[in-house]
């Protein structure tokens, strides 16, 4: 069988959580390749809103495996967190978790060391979550890092402390003396509780799924345009978000991968630092974000809205093959008499592109807009993708034509219910 990777196309905050969720069913392993706990996966059903940070989202299907890959960074605090959250909804994490032995491990001191250095470029902040994403990302690329297997062996405390060593000695040239006494009894409790759980070679057990048969859904965090490479660079994630990281953060074979969903908002949203070309700072950014509900699932801020970015989005379908898109959060611009999307950017120079620029950070860009008529309606109650008022659909056909690629589904709420897949679309 083959790998399907469902990842986001923006800079985040898609809505991956919701689609992984809904489609579960049909995978009997789903799979995070990378990221930490920066991600937020929302699932919201019967009633109930969960936000998911290291585990994948599905979690709540309990015929499917779940699987921390060795891409992922891991805080066992946050990860214990999760799982006694979960407790109430009787989920058997002792039966359909489980997490790569390769996954490198988040440090107390990393978080810290987040801090302080986010802290130190002042004005020039990249917008960090803060959570030691980027430092425990560092320290894997180092050479440096401690691995979730490590945790077996007897001296695992000796290279911790050598790595602390490091890290203390940092945090001093920058100004910074620490207490870690609670937040180390908090980590040293939390790894007693990581051991219990099922610690894999995940790299094989993906692969003997593949060999006996079985779909994979991968599961990424984060969007494209928040890739270490091809993302609005510095204003980006510590690691590769494209469909290419599924490879390296599960062990798995580009042969093995066939289908790349990319979902997408039907306007756009940033959080943190960095260019946002189409960004709305003004009367219809805070009507998008409040409707919408735009604020941070991990932290809490507010997103930055603005509207759709056409050349932003080919780019990023370009780079992860993709082949269905996924739209989310169409019902967020029912009010709207009228909805712009950015079909060119305007350059210094005075000529249009539909490209990406080198750097967004020193091309000063000016979005071209296309008005297309809103649908001032609800969408309430529409159970089929041909039901959606005509304006939704004439908008979603100009998608298709401006990126050559289908929209198969579309979300018309966050409930699981309120998912429209396309007649004769089979995603899995």
């Amino acid at each position: 069988m083959s790998v399907h990777v469902l990842l986001g196309l923006q800079w985040g905050d898609e809505g991956k959580g919701k689609i992984v969720d809904y489609l579960a069913p049909q995978y009997p392993v789903v799979a995070r390749f990378q990221g930490g706990p920066n991600a937020g996966h929302t699932l919201e059903f019967e009633g109930i809103k969960h936000v998911l940070h290291q585990i994948p989202s599905g979690i709540f299907r309990p015929d499917t495996q779940n699987i921390i890959g060795n891409g992922v960074v891991l805080d066992a605090i946050v990860l214990k967190k999760e799982i006694e959250a979960l407790a109430q909804y009787h989920i058997n994490v002792k039966q359909n978790l489980f997490i790569s032995r390769k996954a490198h491990l988040i440090l107390p001191t990393h978080r810290l060391l987040d801090q302080a250095w986010e802290e130190a470029k002042g004005v020039n902040k990249i917008g960090s979550t803060l959570r030691g994403i980027g430092p425990t990302y560092q320290d894997k690329i180092g050479r440096q890092g401690l691995r979730v297997g490590d945790l077996q062996s007897d001296n695992w405390k000796q290279a911790y402390n050598e790595i602390k060593r490091k890290h203390l000695d940092t945090l001093r040239f920058l100004g910074k003396e620490v207490d870690l006494t609670q937040v180390e009894a908090d980590f040293f409790e939390a790894v007693n509780y990581l051991l219990t759980l099922n610690l894999v070679d995940s790299e094989y057990m993906l692969n003997d799924a593949l060999q006996a048969g079985k779909p994979i859904l991968a599961e990424g965090a984060q969007g494209a345009l928040l890739d270490i490479d091809f993302g609005s660079y510095p204003f980006v994630t510590s690691s590769n978000t494209l469909a290419t990281g599924a490879c390296t953060g599960l062990g798995i074979s580009p042969k093995h991968i066939s289908q790349v969903f990319g979902i997408f908002k039907a306007y756009c949203t940033r959080v943190g630092s960095g260019p946002f070309p189409t960004e709305q700072d003004n009367a219809i950014g805070e009507e998008i974000r409040a409707i919408g509900r735009e604020f941070g699932a991990t932290t809490g801020r507010k997103r930055r809205c603005g509207w759709l970015d056409l050349p932003a989005l080919k780019y990023a379908a370009m780079l992860n093959g993709t082949t269905h898109l996924l739209m989310m959060k169409g019902d967020v611009l029912n009010d709207f008499a009228e909805i712009q999307v950015c079909t060119h950017y305007r350059l210094p120079d005075g000529s249009l592109t539909d490209r990406m620029p080198f750097d967004l950070n020193l091309t000063q860009v000016e979005p071209v807009y296309q008005t297309f008529k809103g649908w001032q309606r609800s969408l309430v109650g529409i159970q089929k993708f041909e039901q959606l008022p005509s304006e939704l659909l004439a908008y979603i056909q100009f998608i298709e034509e401006s990126l050559h690629i289908p929209v198969s589904l579309v979300s018309t709420s966050p409930d699981r219910s309120a998912t429209l897949l396309r007649e004769a679309t089979v995603l899995a």
